[in-house]
């Protein structure tokens, strides 16, 4: 990620955590009448989420709905929103305190993560602040995906390296087998599935790697197999075309076997990645 991307990432990410819940009190001590609050409401200044919960116009609706449901966006649901690798996509995470009430524990659109936040945000807010959110994430996916979304939070500058150990002492003990298989250098998610979907089958997997006339490659594989996992994002259009093209020739003429493979293969079909790769260490192992 550039520089400029990870400092817009980091701003809107500050922008959606950071996003207030006010109490009639507080809009009041800000000078707004009970009227005019309202007023405020009807016309569609301020969205009463819940009794004595407003929210700003505007508000993400994800955020609102969190809201509506009695907690914060978190999990899943927050990281998918401030653009950090999730897998899991399904219904609406939510961290609620355990001692909520008024709520309905029965939902098929939401899970209710019942809990007591790690991290104590100083004012009301409408989503949960990172540690939560990546705890909740982890309980909530298998394994690789979780680690790929701890990576893509590395990655992206939502915490940093140093945070990982605060979220493994915040997950039952049976989680800390992952821990050492966190890296922050992958550039997507895909790329980290990719690298753990290889543990045991190579012997050397190495993420990020520079290579001299032709620049970074995703992974090098036993120091002799590239693999590009290609995103729609960054790998359509006739320019990204002529550009992957052009690195692959530059690749092959230095001696390198190049796979491409989707980030669709890689998220939903990995035993094709896996079969792939296999068939070129054979194919390998026969020339040798």
């Amino acid at each position: 990620m550039w520089e400029s991307e990870r400092r817009a990432f980091q701003q809107r990410a500050s922008d959606i955590i950071e996003t207030p819940v006010w109490a009639a009190t507080e809009l009041r001590a800000a000078g707004m009448s009970k009227r005019r609050i309202a007023a405020a409401v009807g016309d569609g200044e301020l969205i009463r989420a819940r009794r004595d919960s407003y929210l700003a116009a505007g508000t993400h609706p994800e955020l609102i709905a969190a809201v509506v449901a009695g907690g914060v966006l978190t999990c899943v649901s927050a990281l998918r929103l401030l653009g950090v690798f999730v897998l899991e996509r399904s219904k609406l995470h939510v961290l609620v305190p355990p001692h909520a009430t008024r709520l309905s524990r029965d939902s098929k659109d939401v899970v209710r993560h019942w809990q007591e936040p790690f991290e104590t945000p100083t004012t009301r807010r409408a989503c949960a602040l990172p540690v939560d959110m990546l705890v909740h994430a982890v309980r909530c996916q298998l394994p690789r995906p979780a680690i790929a979304t701890l990576d893509s939070a590395i990655h992206t500058g939502l915490i940093r390296a140093s945070d990982i150990p605060a979220v493994f002492r915040a997950l039952p003990k049976r989680y800390s087998r992952l821990e050492g298989l966190v890296d922050g250098r992958a550039e997507s998610g895909p790329e980290t599935l990719v690298r753990l979907l290889l543990r045991g089958l190579c012997s050397d997997v190495q993420v990020q790697v520079r290579i001299a006339g032709v620049g970074r490659v995703d992974l090098l594989v036993d120091g002799w197999l590239v693999i590009e996992c290609d995103s729609e994002a960054y790998h359509l259009g006739p320019e990204a075309y002529r550009i992957d093209r052009a690195r692959d020739l530059a690749l092959a003429e230095l001696g390198f076997t190049t796979l491409r493979v989707s980030a669709v293969d890689i998220m939903w079909h990995p035993e094709r990645v896996v079969a792939a790769v296999r068939g070129l260490l054979r194919a390998r192992r026969r020339r040798v």
